[in-house]
């Protein structure tokens, strides 16, 4: 990798999430920059580089990969895409950041994984509600003990309903892999067994609720047994009718519980119940993009090694319960992992 000079990054798909989160905060990034953006809308990927000066356009992902002066690449293609890319990258010599999933199926996740172990190349998953600064405060609650043995955990993403006038590659089983599970469920999957800091999943039971117009289900609840006696409740949907998106996430223990959002604490002590929430450390403006401030900042400072470099090797265990909770739902029955 090119030493001594600021860590460029390719960009692939110029969709929401690009526009609205990676390249505002690589324009003002310190050590890192989109030296490249990629998309097949060239006229749209040409427009964004000029507003957030963005040098190239590249014509092809082939040209970003073989670019030896681009260290690393961000995927925000369509889901269907990410395995492909993300291994024809990591071959390329590329770092690896990702929006999620990193592959439609375990087996998928398990492919690049090995690829990034073979070619000793970072891959990282845009997983940012492990940076928000609630859920950082939260989870040694849940892995300390605090709050006595943890039998129940709870967490959704609920979001408003948005009319689909016409269907996008999210609304399509083919290029998103599902609908609102696959879209919203990995995330809420993945902070929920991080937080317990990921068992092993030994039964599920899912149902699923068919979008109108859509390929795919716009709401989702799956009910999985862990290995230990614990139970995880996680529920999503892209049609709730609300004036704001929910979402949460709540620990119940033994000698006590937890919540977000916000964030809320409770201990039963010998005095009684009470509330041991502790203080967060002032924003820095929306917590959202905060989050997405400290993930870039942890996958540079990875590929750089300033930090050890880690495999997201749970994530096939992320993907696999969606698999088994998919499974479930098609076949209406609990299914064993």
């Amino acid at each position: 990798m090119n030493e001594g000079r600021n860590f460029a990054l390719g960009l692939l798909g110029t969709g929401a999430v690009a526009q609205v989160v990676h390249l505002p905060i690589l324009a003002a990034f310190r050590g890192a920059f989109v030296a490249a953006v990629c998309d097949r809308d060239r006229d749209k990927a040409a427009a964004l580089a000029s507003r957030f000066g963005v040098p190239a356009v590249a014509p092809a992902d082939e040209a970003i990969f073989d670019d030896p002066q681009i260290d690393g690449v961000l995927i925000c293609t369509p889901s269907h895409l990410h395995e492909e890319q993300c291994i024809a990258a990591l071959r390329a010599g590329k770092h690896v950041l990702v929006e999620k999933p990193v592959a439609l199926t375990p087996e998928g996740v398990e492919r690049v994984l090995a690829v990034a172990e073979h070619t000793d190349r970072t891959v990282m998953v845009a997983m940012n509600n492990r940076y928000r600064t609630d859920t950082l405060a939260l989870k040694p609650f849940a892995r300390g003990g605090e709050l006595g043995d943890i039998f129940f955990v709870k967490a959704g993403w609920l979001n408003r309903k948005v009319r689909v006038l016409r269907p996008t590659w999210r609304h399509r089983k083919k290029t998103a892999g599902g609908g609102a599970l696959m879209d919203l469920g990995v995330q809420v999957v993945d902070l929920a067994l991080w937080t317990l800091d990921f068992p092993t999943v030994e039964r599920v039971v899912a149902h699923t609720h068919p979008a109108e117009g859509m390929e795919v289900e716009d709401s989702a609840a799956i009910l999985c047994t862990l290995a230990d006696g614990r139970i995880l409740s996680v529920e999503v949907t892209w049609s709730m009718l609300d004036r704001r998106d929910r979402h949460f996430l709540q620990i119940f223990g033994t000698r006590g519980s937890a919540t977000l959002a916000p964030l809320s604490v409770h201990k039963e002590l010998e005095q009684g119940l009470v509330e041991v929430t502790p203080q967060l450390p002032p924003g820095q403006g929306n917590s959202y993009m905060a989050s997405y401030r400290q993930l870039l900042r942890h996958f540079v400072d990875m590929a750089q090694g300033a930090v050890p470099r880690e495999l997201p090797g749970e994530q096939v265990g992320v993907m696999r319960l969606v698999q088994l909770a998919y499974q479930s739902a098609e076949e209406h029955r609990e299914v064993r992992a």
